[in-house]
């Protein structure tokens, strides 16, 4: 799903979670929680996956995940937009892969205490 300049307003907090609204090129708009954050050479990056009610749904599947960084529109506002580009997506989402599997392990290593 591909970000058209969606606000940066944080929608709303459930259980901690930070929720935003993203709207696709048709118009949908999608409720999606955000995982991660990080700044990278002045760039500040998000990453987010679709807002799932029930946990357990997670387990169940492939989870996508979502890569957009923050600019800020003509009119002052920040906004969230795709990377355009293919080099800087893969190398900011292989960034994120790294750091959500180390907290994963960190997790896990915590739990076996």
């Amino acid at each position: 799903m591909q970000d058209q300049n969606t606000p940066m307003e944080q929608d709303e907090m459930m259980d901690g979670a930070e929720l935003y609204t993203l709207v696709d090129e048709e118009g949908n708009e999608k409720l999606f929680e955000l995982v991660d954050m990080l700044e990278e050479n002045g760039q500040v990056y998000f990453a987010l996956i679709p807002h799932i009610e029930n946990p357990a749904e997670l387990l169940e599947g492939e989870v996508e995940l979502v890569v957009l960084c923050a600019k800020t529109d003509d009119e002052g506002n920040e906004i969230l937009e795709p990377i355009e580009s293919d080099e800087e997506y893969e190398r900011i989402a292989d960034l994120f892969i790294e750091r959500l599997d180390a907290d994963a392990e960190d997790e896990e290593d915590s739990d076996n205490e």
